[in-house]
């Protein structure tokens, strides 16, 4: 499946494994992963050659979609959308990240409300849900932004840095998307 998906100010494309040292450079940065619910630091080069390297067969089976986020202006990689699918519930997750130098330009939303029309109108998902972070608000002003709900506070959900996290869920159902 070819794979492009355009906004104003961005495509998505998958990734390619030449964008290995810029993922590791976004990626590596600690402030970066101290927002991520799974985002290991630091983060070596192998780490982001190895998870490129998995994409194609994750994309072609319908697994997951992961995106990079590139700049149309300077063809810059500035982070990741992803849609990870559940085929038998007929649902996707989003997940995503962008490097610190990008945050609060509008970007994630951007790119959440691409993938999420792609999912809703291309893959005919009946939902899609997300989680942040309750210590991330960025993340789920984002989530909001592109018309989800918060669903549920998942108390002490994850252990970071030897923290117990709690984790908020949002959702929207395909009816109730507003593209």
């Amino acid at each position: 499946m070819f794979l492009n998906l355009q906004t104003e100010r961005l495509i998505l494309r998958p990734f390619k494994l030449e964008d290995a040292p810029r993922v590791q450079e976004l990626a590596g940065d600690k402030e970066v992963a101290k927002t991520t619910l799974s985002l290991p630091h630091p983060y070596p080069i192998e780490a982001a050659e190895n998870w490129i390297k998995n994409h194609p067969k994750l994309i072609e089976n319908s697994d997951v979609y992961p995106l990079a986020i590139v700049l149309r202006d300077n063809n810059l990689v500035v982070g990741t959308m992803k849609l990870r699918i559940d085929k038998q519930h007929n649902k996707g997750e989003l997940a995503y990240w962008l490097g610190k130098k990008y945050w609060g330009k509008g970007y994630a939303t951007e790119a959440a409300r691409a993938i999420m029309n792609f999912g809703f109108k291309k893959l005919i998902l009946n939902r899609i849900w997300a989680m942040a972070m309750s210590k991330n608000p960025a993340s789920t002003t984002v989530m909001k932004k592109v018309g989800m709900r918060l669903e549920g506070t998942l108390k002490q959900h994850i252990l970071q840095a030897e923290v117990y996290e709690d984790v908020e869920v949002y959702g929207v159902i395909k009816s109730d998307y507003k593209s």
